[in-house]
């Protein structure tokens, strides 16, 4: 069968009660947009606890639905048959040849569920329901009907129109991104902060990033390797404004001045410093990062208080309590895993102490930063007004 509507299914919305329609409403502008790109008509409408994309002209399926599901929020996308307003004689034959076109093979159990919107149609829910399953058992005797655990749901919506469906196909689910502010991403080549950014968006944070860069320490392969895994975050966050900061000098700095088994907790710390002033100045909430307890050094919780203790904003480490298998997981299922496992390095593998210090004291950083004291203003300046910004969709 050919679907020119698809029902879009949320959840977390429903729960929004006088807020819910800009919720709604932001959701429809991000279903919208993610469907420019795919040839074909498409208008986006909402109804009562439900969205629906009416396709106007011929598109491509598969295409359709796997935009729909990198978009937060829709919990639910079901392909719909759409009929008029009619009696039940005449809404009884629909099912019945809808269920035959859509199930070559009847040999399944079933259960009806009506939901009745629109309260002027003669016959209730629980109506509909039996008389559903009545005309499904004489049209086809090979089914069978399960109210508990059926393998194929029928659905009818009694609405102004009436809509038939049968499959739910999942969304991502999470909150419609553009409704809880922006957020700054420090993003790395690895695994783990690619992931961080998905899931702070699926919250509905809008993202920016950030890409600290260290040429010629680091190739232009591993730029191009986040910039790719900056595109991937961007399929399911919307467009990612990406701010590439050389590093170089910081580093070198850091490497040169300060105690060999700090220098890594140092640079993270400038890092952050970098991080917020670029997030203040472009309005984001908050900062993100991929860390996880324990993982490396410079994640340890000693580690984490330290780092901390420059930022001022909130800092969201989504992945801070998960292990290396849930992350991987989580980057396999958004296709960035390939791309963050290429084997170009980045700064913060660069330079990396061969003994570096696990439980640092905050006085003990602070005093080594002392030694940056003449220089570091200015290159920090330096940095932040030498970076490159790109926009990546």
């Amino acid at each position: 069968m050919e679907f020119k509507s698809f029902l879009i299914k949320y959840a977390e919305i429903g729960t929004k009660g006088k807020n819910r329609y800009v919720f709604e409403d932001i959701l429809c502008s991000n279903i919208r947009h993610v469907l420019r790109p795919i040839d074909g008509r498409f208008s986006v409408r909402k109804e009562y606890g439900r969205i629906f994309v009416d396709c106007h002209e011929e598109y491509d399926y598969d295409e359709l639905v796997e935009a729909l599901q990198r978009v937060f929020g829709i919990v639910g996308i079901c392909p719909v048959l759409v009929v008029p307003d009619q009696p039940w004689d005449s809404l009884s034959k629909v099912i019945v040849d809808f269920v035959d076109e859509c199930y070559e093979d009847k040999n399944f159990t079933f259960k009806s569920h009506c939901r009745r919107i629109n309260k002027n149609y003669p016959m209730h829910s629980n109506d509909v329901n039996m008389e559903c399953g009545a005309v499904l058992l004489t049209a086809f005797p090979e089914l069978r009907v399960d109210v508990h655990h059926p393998d194929v749901m029928i659905h009818i919506e009694l609405r102004e129109q009436i809509y038939i469906y049968s499959v739910t196909i999942p969304g991502p689910g999470g909150l419609p991104v553009g409704t809880n502010g922006t957020a700054m991403l420090l993003l790395s080549g690895g695994i783990d902060s690619p992931v961080a950014g998905y899931m702070i968006s699926k919250r509905g944070v809008h993202l920016e990033a950030v890409y600290f860069d260290a040429p010629p320490h680091t190739s232009l392969q591993a730029k191009q390797k986040v910039i790719d895994l900056a595109k991937q975050v961007a399929k399911y966050s919307g467009a990612i404004t990406l701010h590439i900061v050389h590093f170089t000098e910081i580093q070198e700095e850091i490497y040169h001045r300060c105690p060999e088994d700090e220098i890594t907790i140092i640079m993270r710390r400038y890092m952050m410093r970098i991080a917020q002033k670029l997030a203040a100045m472009d309005h984001c909430q908050a900062l993100i990062t991929g860390e996880s307890i324990g993982q490396v050094a410079s994640q340890t919780i000693y580690s984490l208080q330290v780092t901390n203790a420059v930022c001022t904003y909130p800092v969201f480490r989504p992945c801070i309590g998960m292990d290396k298998q849930e992350i991987v997981s989580v980057a396999e299922k958004i296709k960035t895993y390939e791309t963050s496992i290429l084997p170009y390095e980045d700064c913060c593998t660069v330079f990396v102490a061969k003994h570096p210090v696990t439980k640092p004291k905050l006085e003990d950083i602070e005093q080594s930063e002392t030694l940056l004291a003449d220089v570091i203003d200015a290159m920090v300046d330096r940095a932040i007004e030498t970076r490159e910004v790109m926009k990546v969709r």
